[in-house]
């Protein structure tokens, strides 16, 4: 009977709270705030545009008529302030440009248009990149001892600092008001980074290299024998060729000592026909500023086919290559190669039948660096980069390390292929600011293949790339920073990979061609 005594007790609580919740007398629910003053904007944000914009965004409230942003040049102290601008809720987002390179504060008030107070300030800091107001190179502006720089006409600039040498060279009123200077005394064939200069702060870098001072050079023209000039070269000559296409030989060159092959030109490459056996002897090879055409006839761009042979570098830059129809280059033969360099090329239709597109099988790649790149339709249904564990020389203490920054791959191992199919024992693969788009591919599936390391990376239809359980045992982006942002090619069916995405031109990922 205790147990009737309590559920009749906590039944008439029950009760006893059902009639306080029914008195008339409590307070009326509340549907409105009576305030006198605007509510403070929520939610600011600030990003960075384009180097130097500062781009303001917030959740407007109905009772502001419009904002009032302050800038100052310093962080959330208001000192001074620098610009005042009004902004109505329909205008936001709103972008300042300001200098680079510095920290900047803005705060934020909501104003009435119904006679209420101006909200409190909601206060935001950010700093802005280094800028760059100097305008692409045209062709013609680099010469041998000479370099044409352009900028942004009648900006505020005092002088440049060119490196290396670190030398100052003053601009004059003239070379201000329209943007354009020659800077004269340069030596051929160097790398050279200019600085533009407001007093102490910077607004612009541009790099470039002068061309080569022919010299003692060996002059070649679209009327001579390639085969029979680098047949007739020796060890650690240089080859310049003249712009027009060499069509008096096509096929395969044999080349067995260091070696340098370039355009004069990098605005106006020198087209050939050919592919490069690299044999015993071939320690430094370099292909710089051509047109290499395929014809869809020739396999390999270069093949190293010399067993027992311990190459040195290859290095492939500012070059154009299309229409091959087996690798980029490749090894399969017992040998070691020190490094292959892939810098600055625009690669086109190097299909991959019967093998990779990078493919060393049983040669020993020490370093492979893949830079500043585009790779469009490469290797559709083939691995990307294959290094396998070469015959010989693993387990003896060797590494294999692969780097892709600043590239951009279109269609590239295009049905659930690999990119990085690399099984040498000692792995180090690194990518970064690497754009890829429009492929089936991922990563790889290979045990032996050490996870990638990924940085500031972004995928367009390419979910492979970053989706778990994507293939069995699939290694993915886990770098946690990436994205999945479409670029907005320009023209991406004929070749034209330009970004018009601002976000994915901000995070500057792909190959920088496209990126201006």
């Amino acid at each position: 009977m205790r147990t009737k005594f309590i559920y009749t007790g906590v039944l008439a609580g029950l009760l006893s709270l059902t009639f306080i919740g029914c008195d008339d007398n409590i307070d009326p629910l509340i549907t409105e705030l009576d305030v006198d003053r605007v509510f403070s904007p929520i939610e600011l944000t600030a990003k960075i545009r384009t180097l130097t914009t500062i781009e303001l965004d917030w959740k407007t409230r109905d009772d502001a008529d419009h904002y009032v942003v302050e800038f100052s040049e310093d962080s959330l102290e208001f000192n001074t302030i620098i610009r005042s601008v009004t902004v109505l809720p329909d205008e936001l987002p709103l972008q300042e440009t300001f200098d680079g390179e510095t920290r900047y504060s803005a705060r934020v008030k909501g104003v009435s248009g119904n006679g209420l107070e101006d909200s409190k300030w909601t206060a935001v800091t950010i700093k802005t990149a280094l800028e760059n107001i100097f305008l692409p190179i045209q062709d013609g502006d680099i010469e041998a001892v000479t370099a044409t720089l352009r900028w942004t006409p009648n900006s505020d600039v005092t002088h440049f600092v060119i490196n290396p040498g670190n030398v100052q060279r003053d601009i004059t009123a003239a070379e201000k008001a329209v943007g354009v200077a020659t800077i004269e005394g340069l030596t051929g064939n160097t790398n050279y980074t200019v600085l533009l200069k407001k007093g102490t702060k910077q607004r612009g870098s541009i790099s470039f290299t002068t061309l080569i001072d022919v010299g003692d050079a060996t002059r070649v023209y679209p009327t001579d024998n390639l085969s029979t000039v680098i047949g007739a070269a020796a060890d650690g000559d240089v080859l310049v060729l003249y712009p027009g296409e060499y069509a008096v030989f096509t096929g395969l060159i044999t080349i067995n000592k260091s070696l340098t092959i370039r355009g004069l030109y990098p605005y106006d490459k020198p087209k050939v026909h050919v592919q490069f056996n690299l044999e015993n002897g071939a320690a430094a090879v370099e292909l710089i500023d051509l047109d290499m055409d395929g014809d869809v006839l020739l396999t390999d761009v270069v093949r190293y086919n010399a067993a027992g042979t311990d190459f040195g570098s290859l290095l492939i830059s500012g070059c154009t290559i299309h229409e091959f129809t087996r690798s980029l280059v490749g090894g399969n033969v017992a040998a070691k190669v020190a490094s292959v360099t892939i810098d600055n090329c625009v690669m086109t239709d190097i299909v991959s039948n019967g093998g990779d597109f990078i493919d060393f099988r049983n040669t020993y790649l020490a370093d492979l660096n893949i830079t500043n790149s585009t790779f469009d339709n490469c290797a559709p249904g083939r691995d990307f980069v294959r290094i396998d564990a070469a015959v010989g020389y693993t387990g003896t203490g060797l590494t294999s390390d692969v780097l892709i920054d600043h590239c951009t791959l279109y269609n590239v191992s295009n049905t659930q292929d690999r990119i990085l199919y690399v099984r040498f024992a000692n792995n180090v693969l690194n990518v970064q600011n690497t754009l890829i788009a429009n492929t089936d591919g991922y990563y790889t599936n290979q045990a032996s293949t050490t996870q990638p390391s990924c940085n500031n990376n972004n995928y367009f239809s390419a979910v492979g790339f970053f989706t778990p359980a994507y293939v069995a045992n699939a290694k993915i982006d886990i770098s946690g920073n990436h994205t999945t942002l479409d670029p907005g090619f320009t023209d991406a069916v004929n070749g034209n990979f330009t970004v018009t995405n601002q976000s994915v031109k901000d995070d500057l990922v792909g190959d920088p061609r496209w990126l201006q």
